[in-house]
This record gives structure tokens, sequence and C-alpha cells, in this order.
């Protein structure tokens, strides 16, 4: 298999040609527009420190309908007693931070580098980057970043310091993205983590094609905020676990 190196050209080779990896090119930039036409097409950046950017997309890709969340008995508890107030888009930059700091179970380091902090921090400026923050007395605790263009959104990254954080964040966000219309979550690759909330793995022309016909729909730009009934305590189903 072939990668491709990325020069100034605001261009990508088609996704089919990625490695088995998922690795499909190298090089290029992190400007808004080239990270716009990436996600369009199925594409995410991936950096490491001091090696040239890597751009991926995987197959299978691991997507979650927001129809078929799954919130664990456990979970739905401590939604239900409230303990954290959840809100959208107050202190993105902070959020994308504190993915990068927090550290992570079997994790060395992080990809989000302080060169793509800025670039998302100038995607979340257009209005095409959000976060879902979890506030406990006041304090940030957990939350998760992302991309949204049409009806799908691109999970980035989440962080938590405090109990079940930033799953009451992501499941509340996953709840207003079903009221919104949303029709696809992209978690990008599998975890045990995602899955215990439905995600499932899709082949990677299965994601093309539903990414496409989401991409029809016009995208939700500009701040957030959370419509009436939409906080961690509003009703919902709980799964097994």
């Amino acid at each position: 298999m072939t990668v491709y190196r990325l020069g100034s050209e605001l261009a990508f080779p088609p996704p089919e040609d990625a490695e088995p990896s998922g690795l499909l090119a190298v090089g290029g930039d992190l400007r808004p527009e080239r990270l716009l036409l990436a996600y369009s097409l199925g594409i995410f950046p991936w950096p490491l420190v001091e090696r040239p950017l890597l751009w991926f997309s995987p197959d299978p890709r691991m997507v979650l309908e927001p129809a078929a969340l799954r919130i664990s008995r456990s979970l739905a508890r401590t939604l239900r007693k409230g303990r954290y107030e959840v809100r959208l888009d107050t202190c993105f930059a902070e959020v994308v931070r504190r993915c990068a700091e927090v550290p992570r179970r079997g994790e060395v380091g992080t990809w989000i580098t302080p060169e793509l902090a800025a670039a998302y921090e100038r995607l979340h400026a257009l209005g095409f980057a959000h976060s879902a923050e979890a506030f406990e007395d006041g304090q940030l605790v957990g939350g998760l970043y992302g991309v949204s263009l049409g009806g799908a959104f691109f999970g980035e990254s989440m962080f938590a310091c405090r109990p079940d954080a930033s799953k009451v964040a992501f499941v509340t966000l996953v709840r207003q993205l079903e009221q919104w219309g949303f029709d696809l979550i992209d978690c990008q690759v599998h975890t045990d983590h995602l899955a215990r909330f439905g995600a499932v793995e899709w082949p990677r022309d299965r994601f093309l094609k539903r990414l496409a016909a989401s991409l029809e729909r016009p995208s939700r730009c500009g701040p957030w905020r959370l419509d009436a009934g939409q906080g961690p305590c509003a009703s919902g189903s709980a799964g097994a676990g």
C-alpha cells in the first residue's frame, strides 16, 4: 500500500487507499480548510510529537447512531442524581487542554499537540468545533470535544477527573444531537468504552456513504446551547450493565 505525502495543495487521496492500519497520508497542515475537507471525506488527523502530521481513515469505522445510545443502570442512577451540570461551548479551549493533560490508563503522552489544540480552537471560533462540559460546584470536572458538519458529529477526545463526569457530558450531548436530528457520531476506532454506549463498527464504505448523505444537510454552526429538557436529569432508557 502507498502512503501519500501531502503538500500545500488542498487535497487528499481517496480514503479507500489507506493502509490496513488506516494510515492514508503524511504532511500537510492544520488550517481550517484542510481540516474541514478531511472530515468531510472521512479522514482525521492523528499527530505524533516531533513526527510528520499523520492522516487516517480506518476500516472498519466505529460509529454511534444517536438513537442507539445505551446507558448502563449505574450511569442512569448518576444522571438521575444530577450531580453534574452540563453545558455546551462555554470553555472549549479549557476542555481541549484538559483532554491533553489528564492521564489515561495504558497511554503515555498525548496526540493533542499545541498545534492541534490551536487548530481546533480556530475551528471552534468558526463555529464548527464544539465541547460538552460537566461541572461540579462550578468547577470543570469532565468533558469532550469534536467537530460538527452537516448531520454528523466527529468525536475527538474526552477527559474526566470525577467519576462518570465525561460519561454524563457525552450522554447529554448525544441526547441533544438526537433531538437536533443528527445522523451519526463518528467515534473513529473501536474501544470497549464506546461499545458500551452502543457504538458499533461499520465497514468504511458504509460509513462514507452515510457521511455523504449527512453532509447534504446544513451544518449547525455557531455556539451550541442545550435545549430545555436536555440536561443530565432528562429521562432516558437504561440498558444492562
